[in-house]
């Protein structure tokens, strides 16, 4: 009974979504933290709320604004999702990842998932672009905990290739050849809402975490398990807690972001245009 109601709320979405977007878009991009209004200078074909798309959460954290486009970049048509819902917020991982189960069901085949994070490499800069490799996910509630949506993927899925090397690779290359900042790394994932002590900073550096933040990771392994490409990417909007001395707040998230997005946002819209995204 929870397997049918769960594809019933996904029909619904699409259902909806269908009626005021076109067909056959096969790229979607998330939009984290102050990222959210950086993509709508392109040109609009399509804006629903999310709040008119049925059983989508509602955002409820300054810098996403809480609206699903369609855009066009080149010669493709993208779907973006200004804001994400969080754990923290007070939803489920399966509520909060319920966008990504749609977006596969529309035929969406690859997803870009971008985030504001704290840095802890000693080497990055806040305004830094991360490319996630690979995650650690020991605090994150499974997001296909419970029975087991069959018509997306298995009971156990592997995640040994979670982020698409292909991609990803490419991607690297063409920041590179802009000579944007931007390493590649792993991302750690924390429930929040409160920042990571630096105690929890220095334990997820010395398991390999390069950068850490609140979100993505539910979203990597949904998008996963419905067979979607997947790319990550970290915007650095700060050091981690202890890394400086100084206190965070989500106003410097939000600051850094709108700063020094840009060349994020280059990247995605070079990257789209390229023919690895079909």
């Amino acid at each position: 009974m929870m397997e049918k109601d769960q594809y019933s709320k996904i029909a619904e979405a699409c259902d909806r979504i269908r009626g005021v977007f076109p067909p056959n878009i096969h790229t979607a991009v998330v939009l984290g933290s102050g990222l959210s209004e950086l993509l709508s200078s392109y040109y609009v074909i399509g804006r629903m709320p999310y709040a008119d798309i049925p059983n989508f959460p509602e955002t409820t954290v300054a810098g996403h604004s809480g609206n699903l486009l369609a855009i066009e970049i080149g010669n493709k048509t993208v779907y973006i999702l200004q804001g994400r819902f969080h754990y923290y917020e007070g939803y489920s991982t399966e509520q909060a990842c319920f966008p990504v189960r749609v977006l596969a069901e529309l035929g969406v085949r690859n997803l870009i998932l971008t985030n504001s994070a704290g840095g802890l490499n000693p080497e990055m800069n806040p305004g830094d672009i991360m490319l996630i490799t690979d995650h650690l996910s020991f605090f994150c509630e499974s997001p296909l905990r419970g029975p087991n949506l069959d018509r997306y993927g298995p009971r156990f899925p592997d995640q040994t290739s979670v982020y698409d090397k292909e991609l990803s690779e490419m991607i690297l290359d063409l920041a590179q050849k802009s000579s944007s900042r931007i390493s590649a790394g792993i991302y750690a994932y924390m429930r929040g809402p409160q920042y990571e002590t630096p105690a929890e900073i220095r334990v997820l550096s010395l398991l390999g975490a390069s950068a850490v933040g609140m979100s993505t990771v539910p979203e990597a392994i949904v998008a996963s398990h419905s067979g979607l490409k997947v790319v990550g990417l970290s915007l650095i909007s700060n050091m981690a807690s202890g890394m400086t001395g100084n206190p965070l707040s989500h106003d410097e998230v939000i600051h850094t972001a709108a700063q020094s997005a840009r060349n994020l946002i280059d990247l995605i819209v070079a990257s789209i245009q390229t023919e690895s995204f079909n």
